[in-house]
């Protein structure tokens, strides 16, 4: 909600098109997200489940009368909005006859896979183990020992014959190469010393003190954790919240959510979350990225509101990381940074602008089990 502004007035709105534009407009003003707005309605005794809506938002038709109340009052637009917004509604309603949602139409489906909020999964390549070669088989072609092969039935071996031994050459003693050799072998031992304390300095001036350097692993659909380069914090949420914001926490303890890539169309990623409180959702940035410093959250998936896919870009020769870049923001330039105190837990994660060094944005996709 931005101080000293007016919330969004429906009044204007010529079509089911417009009003749902002011609509999500409204919900912009409020700085919301879905999680929170659920929450709000819940505790003013409202029904309104974070899938409701991204649902309602993502739809072409008017929302039930008793949604639309429930969503304006937790947007906080003021006691008197709400009947407002109804008057609107009933007059676009009459006015186009299909521009409103029926019982038959108001099922809160996932704006993806058409199913219900609570069966409304994203499916992720899994792996199965491939069956193991038996051990009794035996290599083909190779004929099994019977009882009838004994030691006796075998060939005798060949007779051979001595032969007399044959003088080998002195030996020359150590030559020229010797010696150069010798000499190589301190100089290669204090060069690698030399490299060696070059790169610690390099690695401790990084930032990155008490962390041995990794290998990033680059993203790939499936399960995983999402790693700060260098470090050893990963992307969790502070359980017990209803704000989604996502922290760096210690990775041992980074199970909440749950975290897999799945890959979409143009080379660009979906970070989807599970949540044992909140369910399946998808971490991203608010207001479609037009705060400049929008916070990095997990919601309900299918909001139009947000930004909800990425371009994980490597970074550095060699690879150092990846940056996680918002698809489509508002605000161009823009990468997930951590913000504030960058080595310490539960620092959270915001929209920032790309660093030339990539403090703060690069990320690595460890495999999860």
């Amino acid at each position: 909600m931005t101080p000293g502004e007016h919330a969004p007035d429906p009044r204007g709105a010529r079509s089911p098109a417009e009003f749902l534009a002011r609509l999500r407009e409204l919900k912009d003003w409020s700085g919301l997200t879905c999680r929170e707005l659920s929450a709000r309605a819940e505790a003013r005794g409202d029904v309104l489940s974070r899938s409701t809506v991204a649902n309602m938002l993502s739809r072409t038709t008017l929302p039930r009368e008793e949604l639309l109340t429930a969503f304006v009052r937790a947007c906080g637009a003021g006691p008197a909005a709400p009947e407002r917004w109804r008057s609107v509604r009933r007059e676009l309603a009459g006015r186009r006859g299909d521009g409103a949602e029926t019982p038959e139409t108001a099922t809160d489906t996932d704006p993806e896979t058409g199913t219900a909020p609570e069966t409304a999964r994203e499916e992720l390549p899994t792996l199965e183990d491939s069956p193991e070669a038996s051990p009794e088989a035996s290599p083909e072609g190779r004929p099994e020992a019977g009882p009838e092969d004994s030691p006796e039935d075998a060939p005798a071996a060949p007779h051979v014959w001595p032969v007399a031994p044959v003088d080998e050459p002195p030996d020359p003693g150590p030559g020229p190469g010797f010696r150069i050799r010798r000499l190589l072998v301190p100089l290669v031992a204090v060069a690698a010393l030399l490299f060696a304390g070059v790169s610690v300095v390099a690695f401790l001036r990084d930032g990155h003190t008490g962390h041995p350097p990794r290998t990033p692993t680059a993203p790939a659909a499936g399960d995983v954790h999402i790693r700060v380069a260098g470090t050893d914090l990963c992307l969790g949420e502070r359980r017990g919240t209803r704000t989604g914001q996502v922290h760096q926490v210690p990775c041992a303890a980074a199970d909440v959510p749950l975290y897999a890539l799945v890959e979409r169309d143009g080379g660009r990623w979906r970070i989807a979350s599970d949540h044992p409180d909140h369910g399946a959702g998808c971490s991203g940035i608010p207001s479609g990225g037009r705060v400049p410093d929008a916070p990095y959250e997990d919601s309900a998936c299918g909001d139009p509101t947000r930004i909800e896919e990425f371009t994980l870009e490597p970074y550095g020769l060699p690879v150092r990381g990846y940056r996680i870049v918002p698809a489509g923001s508002a605000t161009p330039g823009r990468c997930v940074t951590v913000v504030g105190d960058r080595t310490a837990a539960w620092s959270r994660l915001a929209q920032a602008p790309c660093a030339p060094d990539a403090a703060g944005q690069l990320f690595d996709f460890d495999r999860r089990n």
